[in-house]
């Protein structure tokens, strides 16, 4: 069996993936920040480490509780996070440093205390939960796309760093999935806007709130196919969920390079012409 430790086990795609890995037999280490989700425990085993990973040192402390607590992990699922929405220019330095702190820098402290155990294992499988924000942004969600792509950047690197040694990584990009992602309880506001950005902040943060309910992404089906990926032999680096998630990073992937083909001839033209 496999032993999972989980950020984020309360609600949204962490709820459902705990609950799909215990339905299999396997062991859960699950963080929330308070309470204990309702989770059925009768095949697999469950423990819940409540943990802040807003403050700096809760992460690691966390990890080591884990290991602790079941000798080695197979898996560790860097799910805990959340949204901010508004202009750019909107953000205060106070709203950017919690978002970063918590979608960021908590990840890479996970990270960071977990591999030296995964190395003496031999094996490990780090997925992180990133979003199709950070490899196809909007606008009105700048901040929450920097913080998704960075943890994109860290999960491609690592993986190149740490596969040598055994250890797996995937990076999974959700689209819009049913949970509560879009309430007061993963999703933030910039605390002041501004009506020049009506036509395009103000437009895409209607958008959200019609959305909420309606999403087509199914959370349960994105638990099975986050636990096909992390069983299978050759796992991907990058995982789409949902078909919007596809149609987003198609069009972005389809943009680029037609950006990268018309100025080819500029990009060529910074080289040395001596190429001796």
């Amino acid at each position: 069996m496999t032993t999972w430790f989980i950020t984020g086990i309360s609600r949204g795609l962490g709820l459902a993936l705990a609950k799909a890995a215990l339905a299999e037999g396997d062991t859960v280490i699950g963080t929330v920040r308070t309470g204990r989700p309702d989770l059925p425990t009768e095949r697999g085993t469950l423990h819940v480490l409540t943990v802040d990973l807003a403050d700096s040192d809760a992460a690691e402390a966390a990890v080591g509780q884990a290991f602790t607590l079941a000798g080695r992990i197979d898996v560790i699922v860097n799910n805990a996070g959340y949204g901010l929405l508004g202009a750019v220019e909107q953000a205060s330095d106070d709203e950017v440093a919690r978002l970063f702190a918590v979608d960021v820098f908590a990840p890479f402290r996970i990270v960071r205390a977990a591999l030296p155990r995964l190395r003496a294992q031999g094996s490990g499988h780090i997925v992180n939960i990133t979003s199709i924000a950070g490899r196809a942004p909007g606008a009105g969600s700048g901040l929450y796309a920097a913080a998704k792509h960075a943890l994109e950047g860290l999960s491609s690197s690592l993986a190149q760093e740490v596969g040598p040694l055994g250890i797996k990584v995937t990076a999974v990009a959700p689209g819009a999935f049913r949970t509560d992602f879009l309430s007061s309880h993963s999703i933030r506001k910039s605390s002041t806007e501004d009506p020049a950005y009506a036509d395009s902040v103000g437009r895409m943060s209607s958008a959200f709130d019609g959305m909420a309910g309606r999403q087509l992404g199914d959370p349960d089906r994105a638990a099975q196919a986050i636990l096909a990926a992390v069983r299978s032999d050759t796992p991907p680096l990058h995982l789409l969920l949902g078909s919007d998630a596809l149609n987003r990073a198609r069009s972005k992937l389809d943009a680029v390079i037609a950006e990268i083909d018309a100025w080819e001839a500029v990009t060529r033209s910074t080289d040395f012409t001596d190429r001796g």
